[in-house]
């Protein structure tokens, strides 16, 4: 259903035109995620479902991928005003 913007999201991890937000950061330090496996994340998952940020207004999106060692995480990402991939969070499932 969102094969566009899922299409657009790996564009900008393969292109480095991404940025992570430090709760992001932390929730990967706890969780022993690289960003390479954040990456893998999006590069192999699947969009679950578009969320409406309360405080922006902006659409979000919560992808479900495979890390490098196989194991399920979960991310929430939306393209940002500037046309960045923003990693908003990420957690295991």
């Amino acid at each position: 259903m969102y094969e566009h913007v899922l299409y657009k999201m790996r564009d900008k991890i393969r292109h480095n035109e991404y940025v992570v937000t430090y709760h992001a950061r932390k929730e990967m330090n706890d969780d022993n995620y690289s960003i390479f496996d954040v990456e893998k994340g999006v590069l192999t998952g699947e969009i679950m479902e578009r969320q409406q940020d309360n405080s922006t207004a902006e659409s979000k999106y919560r992808i479900r991928g495979k890390t490098f060692d196989g194991v399920e995480i979960e991310l929430i990402c939306k393209i940002s005003p500037t046309n960045r991939l923003v990693i908003i969070t990420v957690y295991e499932l």
